[in-house]
């Protein structure tokens, strides 16, 4: 029963290892160097032929032999032809380095003597005979981009028609090497991949398309309607280092914003006053206000002083009222009169204007004092012609007032 059991799980473990076959990666590999013959897409010993609308990207050369026929039709791009030329020459013999390099690898993993369905890692493996291709064989690089596959075939390496080379995980074209001991032969239709190091020649047969290069060392290379690539290496990704990293914060920076407070204080507006001093003339002295902004004046109201009668007797109390609209316009300044002065002509003390101040002891006993509510006057029977004068000037004071207001307030009320 054990047995039978042992037997089972080493039959499922072939039957795993037959689906997969992917070949032990032996130790990691430096790429082949090919020196000059880097720059070659086609190399030859002998001859290069080609039949049909060929495209070789990379150079193209022979040596020691001359001959290159073919193109065009066949075309080169992104290189330049060398026929037996110093560049070939030189070509092929690092051509011949790289061989030796490439079949002098090891260790060695051996293969069967066809690649396909299988799935290989990075290595180098061998064939001790020929080695065929018939299908898909995949190289792995498993995220290795610098990983490098080389085969070592000991005569000839041949693909069947539709056969295809494929490389996964980051493998690249430029680190495949076939070493063949012999010539190599890629059939009709063949996707093929990497670097093609011949002794002897090699055939590229119609349709073919390979992403590498075809080089022989002593014989030709013929080529039918193929496109040959030369590849070049991407950088190689480098795996992200294991080191811990000290990743320092930005230290905090004290910032410092000074704010302006405005206070705002009171504005103080005063109003325009206009006190009436000096003598009969005399206008109103005008102050101006202390605010920027202009405001309109109150109405005013302009009281005559006592009227007097037909005996020539003045009565108590006020005279006729009139009153003067307030104006918008601008104050005006008016020149002052001379304060305490006398009346022209009449050598009667003239009183301070409506609703102004007088000098104490200007005006003489009996006099009305100016303004509403005047006081009556002493009848001490020398006052009436004094009084009568004083009454008439300070009629005249008042007119001359409102006057100068109704021009200065531009009033249109009548004198």
């Amino acid at each position: 029963m054990l047995t039978a059991v042992v037997t089972g799980a080493v039959g499922a473990a072939l039957l795993v290892d037959g689906l997969v076959n992917i070949a032990p990666a032996s130790a990691a590999q430096s790429s082949v160097g090919l020196g000059t013959a880097t720059s070659f897409a086609v190399l030859a010993g002998q001859t290069v032929t080609n039949t049909g609308a060929s495209v070789i990207s990379g150079d193209l050369g022979v040596s020691p032999g001359t001959a290159v026929t073919g193109f065009p039709p066949g075309i080169v791009v992104n290189g330049t032809q060398h026929a037996a030329d110093a560049v070939a020459l030189q070509a092929q013999s690092d051509l011949t380095t790289a061989y030796n390099d490439a079949a002098g690898r090891t260790p060695a993993t051996a293969v069967s003597t066809d690649l396909g369905g299988q799935t290989l890692a990075p290595g180098v493996y061998k064939a001790a005979g020929a080695l065929g291709l018939t299908g898909t064989v995949t190289l792995d690089a498993h995220g290795d981009s610098s990983a490098v596959f080389i085969f070592q075939v000991g005569s000839m390496l041949t693909t069947a028609s539709n056969s295809t080379v494929n490389v996964i995980g980051s493998a690249q074209a430029c680190n495949v090497f076939w070493q063949v001991g012999s010539s190599a032969t890629l059939g009709t239709n063949t996707s093929f991949v990497g670097s093609v190091l011949a002794l002897t020649s090699a055939s590229v047969q119609t349709g073919t398309t390979v992403s590498g290069r075809v080089l022989a060392r002593n014989g030709q290379v013929s080529l039918d309607t193929n496109t040959i690539t030369r590849p070049g290496c991407a950088a190689a990704v480098t795996p992200p280092s294991s080191s811990a990293s000290t990743s320092r914060s930005p230290s905090p920076t004290a910032s410092h914003s000074a704010t302006a407070t405005s206070t705002a204080r009171p504005t103080s507006s005063t109003s325009p006053s206009t006190t009436a001093s000096g003598g009969a003339g005399a206008g109103p002295t005008v102050r101006p206000s202390t605010s920027a902004t202009a405001r309109p004046s109150p109405s005013r109201t302009t009281t005559a002083g006592p009227a007097p009668t037909g005996n020539g007797t003045v009565l108590a109390g006020p005279g006729p009222t009139r009153t003067h609209k307030a104006s918008t316009a601008p104050p005006r300044t008016a020149k002052p009169g001379a304060p305490g002065g006398t009346s022209p002509g009449t050598g009667v003390p003239t009183p301070t204007g409506t609703g102004g101040s007088r000098t104490p002891g200007a005006i003489p006993p009996g006099f009305p004092q100016t303004g509403a509510g005047g006081a009556a006057p002493r009848n001490d029977g020398n006052s009436g012609p004094l009084i009568a004068a004083g009454a008439i000037a300070l009629l005249g004071s008042g007119a001359a007032a409102g006057q100068a207001i109704r021009r200065r307030r531009g009033s249109a009320v009548p004198a």
